[in-house]
């Protein structure tokens, strides 16, 4: 039971999920065929699913290529090695880990994309839109940042990840031998108002072999894998409460201990709750998709408003239409945190980023194969994306004077 917190302040808790979740192997799977295909031909439209259970992965979902001369049954007969690559580059190496990607069943159930979708997307849909890339879709979608850490993202997300990041790094190199492939992570922290003031609960579960016992894990854990990433930030205390596999055994894991399919950890993969979701998931589907493409512009305009001083806190919807080649609607929320007026920074974003479906791929230049790396352990907060650069700060401070 949690203490009565004194008045504005609030427990607020986000989650993580390694890369051998059962979803977050799917969601690699379904990345790592986009990125083929965008390897083939830039402007492939691709919406990839992938669906795992015991020693079994499944892909299936819509292909379309641009370029004439990339084949759709050549593309088609390289799709399993590169889903059992992935499997075997997770770790999932054997039946007793949850999955073997080299001998476990694979079916293939990709097929060309739809021409109705087609046209729209590539400017030949109604007449007033003729030449213009429309949007993949109709829906909303969201980015938030906020000067809580130094990547402008939450704490308690930004926490979970670095947590089993850390996990990764020890379970890769083999310095903790026992830990396989699943696991969790969970990160309750204590606010004053918008300031996290200590960490109050911090949750790993994670997968080991049978030998190990809970005791030898509980410590490795806390020692070196929690305390290391965590006691930096100044926040645990002597009150904070450590549950580390809290049912006392995590040996079945992986699509054995629970089918994955793409697309479901879709907090896990943006703010870990903190700011609005428009729904849409990202994982196998090309920048012409504005479930993805958008959220990531929208986490862009978001973090350079905060990196520009505007607002401590900022969150941006971007809204469309299928085959609208401009959003229908662009809104800016700063939670009382702005510098300058609100409606000022929303007419500096207008007028600073370009939100066309189109101009969303040439600035954050997205047509290349770069996303199978954003597949597990968060889209946002980490380094080496396009769309965390912080280019337009000069930019919207001059648009806002």
């Amino acid at each position: 039971m949690s203490a009565v917190l004194n008045k504005n302040h609030y427990l607020f808790t986000s989650e993580s999920v390694g890369e051998g979740h059962p979803d977050k192997l799917c969601d690699q799977v379904s990345d790592a065929i986009l990125d083929y295909a965008l390897s083939l031909d830039k402007n492939a439209h691709v919406a990839c699913e992938t669906f795992s259970t015991t020693n079994f992965i499944l892909v299936g979902g819509e292909i379309g290529f641009q370029d004439p001369k990339v084949n759709l049954d050549e593309f088609n007969s390289n799709v399993e090695k590169i889903a059992r690559q992935v499997a075997l580059d997770i770790g999932y190496d054997s039946a007793e880990k949850g999955l073997d990607g080299k001998n476990c069943i694979f079916e293939n159930r990709l097929h060309a994309q739809s021409a109705d979708i087609n046209q729209g997307v590539v400017g030949k849909g109604l007449d007033e839109y003729e030449g213009k890339q429309g949007a993949g879709d109709q829906g909303m979608m969201f980015g938030f940042a906020c000067n809580e850490t130094p990547s402008l993202m939450p704490a308690p997300v930004y926490y979970s990840h670095q947590i089993l990041l850390k996990a990764h790094e020890l379970r890769h190199s083999g310095a903790i031998k026992w830990l396989r492939p699943d696991a969790k992570s969970q990160v309750t922290i204590e606010y004053d108002g918008f300031k996290p003031v200590r960490i109050d609960t911090v949750v790993v579960s994670h997968q080991h072999e049978d030998s190990v016992s809970h005791e030898e894990i509980e410590t490795a854990i806390i020692e070196r894998i929690i305390k290391p990433v965590l006691e930096p930030t100044g926040l645990l205390d002597e009150n904070t409460k450590y549950y580390i596999n809290p049912t006392g055994r995590f040996v079945t894991g992986g699509p054995d201990g629970d089918a994955g399919l793409t697309g479901r950890k879709i907090i896990v993969d943006t703010y870990g709750g903190m700011g609005r979701h428009g729904g849409g998931a990202f994982s196998g589907k090309d920048p012409s998709k504005v479930d993805r493409s958008a959220a990531y512009m929208a986490r862009y305009i978001a973090k350079n408003i905060v990196a520009a001083g505007l607002s401590d806190r900022a969150e941006v919807e971007l809204a469309y239409a299928i085959g609208v080649p401009f959003p229908v609607s662009v809104m800016v929320e700063t939670f009382g945190t702005e510098k300058v007026a609100r409606q000022k920074i929303e007419a500096a974003v207008e007028k600073v980023f370009d939100c066309t479906p189109a101009g969303i791929s040439e600035t954050l230049n997205l047509k290349q194969p770069i996303y199978r790396k954003t597949a597990s352990y968060g889209h946002f907060g980490r380094e080496g994306f396009p769309w965390e650069n912080t280019d337009k700060v000069q930019a919207l401070k001059e648009a806002v004077k």
